[in-house]
């Protein structure tokens, strides 16, 4: 082979191995991207200033008790009366107990009427313990296709830290609707059902006077 046949030969080697790499380039839009976690934070409306005096009790927030399927980083959804399941690559922040123990908390401080509050670990001289169960916190769908509607359900038991008694109890349970079929619309009312389930426990334990057994 002479030396032009060799130089001939070498560009159409280079010119070929351009084409690849632009058809390469070209394809590589087509190919399905992987799915990425979206992290949702869970963010509800700030709890209003309460009138009335400052309670002379200090509180601690325990964790919240959640079943098994609401005990995690992902977002639950029902889709029918006896099917959970969640939404696809979106999570919170934090294993959802932990979420709602830190709502709770900042609803008190944000209502201006008790100086100590906090989480149970962090609390060593409270008067109450703030004992909570989610009983539900998911997307309901009632037709496939539809926007959701929001569903928050806690459970809570006001008990004196030193006799262990139960002081008062409550069901607050708060719905709202999501605007859109979409996780963005479905976190937004999450937000709102919080808010609104937060508002109403902290309103009510603000009422509850002090009970002579925590004195």
């Amino acid at each position: 082979m002479t030396d032009n046949a060799k130089i001939s030969l070498g560009r159409r080697q280079l010119l070929l191995g351009g084409v690849c790499l632009v058809i390469l380039a070209g394809c590589s839009g087509l190919l399905p991207a992987p799915d990425v976690e979206q992290i949702y934070v869970l963010k509800p409306p700030a709890m209003p200033a309460q009138p009335g005096p400052k309670v002379n009790w200090a509180l601690a927030v325990t964790t919240p008790d959640a079943n098994q399927v609401l005990d995690s980083h992902r977002i639950a959804i029902m889709r029918t009366a006896d099917t959970m399941d969640y939404y696809a690559n979106a999570q919170w922040p934090d294993r959802l107990p932990e979420l709602v123990a830190d709502a709770l908390v900042e609803g008190f401080e944000d209502s201006g009427r008790i100086e100590q509050v906090s989480r149970s670990h962090n609390s060593l001289h409270a008067t109450y313990i703030l004992s909570t169960d989610i009983r539900d916190f998911q997307a309901r769908y009632d037709t496939p296709d539809g926007a959701p509607t929001i569903v928050v359900t806690i459970s809570v038991k006001l008990i004196t830290r030193k006799t262990r008694e139960v002081v008062a109890s409550l069901v607050a349970r708060q719905t709202a609707p999501a605007g859109a079929n979409s996780v963005d619309a479905a976190v937004q009312a999450f937000d709102s059902a919080l808010g609104a389930a937060v508002a109403q426990i902290v309103t009510w334990a603000l009422a509850i006077p002090i009970a002579p057994a925590a004195s």
